[in-house]
């Protein structure tokens, strides 16, 4: 048994506010860009929700204690974005549940777009590319496999 003391659940990672205003403000547009681009993600396929959430913490947790602090309380992203904070990983059940969904919503957009093949082949790669990327995000939650 390890000596090392255990990080608590509750313990949220500190914003660390940029000392200009003006750094902040544009630090706090950037952040709402990014949040409002993550949450249309969640409907848009090809738009990835995960990236742009982290971003607009980042942004935030330098900008805003209060943005900062309503983003890492919200019950959908903040638990996404303490892990990445804390241990830069997923959680595996949000990589299958982010995977499976936008294949879901790639798949309905290739099947709409019958008539324009390039576009068909676009939204694959697309949806190719950010599936390996997310996936290649470590989890700490993964489950072992029994050989």
């Amino acid at each position: 048994m390890s000596n090392a003391p255990l990080e608590p659940d509750w313990e949220i990672p500190e914003a660390e506010l940029h000392p200009s205003l003006l750094v902040r403000i544009v630090l706090w547009t950037c952040g709402s860009i990014a949040l409002l681009l993550g949450i249309i993600g969640i409907v848009v396929p090809g738009l990835p929700t995960t990236p742009f959430v982290l971003v607009a913490a980042a942004c935030y947790a330098r900008a805003s204690e209060p943005f900062y602090r309503w983003l890492l309380h919200n019950p959908t992203f903040g638990p996404l974005i303490i892990e990445w904070r804390r241990h830069h990983s997923i959680p595996h059940r949000i990589k299958w549940l982010a995977i499976t969904l936008m294949s879901l919503t790639i798949s309905v957009s290739i099947w709409t777009m019958a008539d324009k093949p390039w576009l068909q082949v676009m939204l694959a790669v697309i949806g190719l590319a950010t599936a390996i990327w997310l996936w290649r995000i470590p989890s700490r939650d993964q489950p072992r496999r029994e050989d």
